[in-house]
């Protein structure tokens, strides 16, 4: 069976049209493959990152994972900064 193609309007700011533009005449290639490979691309990204989320929810919904505070993290962040700047020092 062969694929259905689906007409879509897609409207841009003129200064991405403009590179999305520059991009087809640099890569010999139309912006219509550009915008799906594109889109096809971020919709894979999203899926991924979606399917991280709702492991790492699971992991902390069946106990697995302990939850930390956002304080306790940004702490925990800053510490390793300066320890890591105390090293560079020496």
């Amino acid at each position: 069976m062969l694929p259905i193609l689906i007409t879509m309007e897609v409207h841009l700011k003129p200064e991405t049209e403009s590179r999305l533009r520059d991009l087809a005449v640099a890569t010999g290639r139309p912006t219509d493959e550009l915008v799906e490979d594109a889109m096809a691309g971020y919709l894979a990204e999203v899926a991924e990152v979606r399917a991280m989320i709702d492991g790492r929810y699971d992991d902390i919904k069946s106990g697995k994972v302990q939850p930390i505070s956002g304080k306790a993290f940004f702490d925990g962040l800053r510490q390793h900064e300066d320890e890591v700047l105390k090293q560079r020092r020496k």
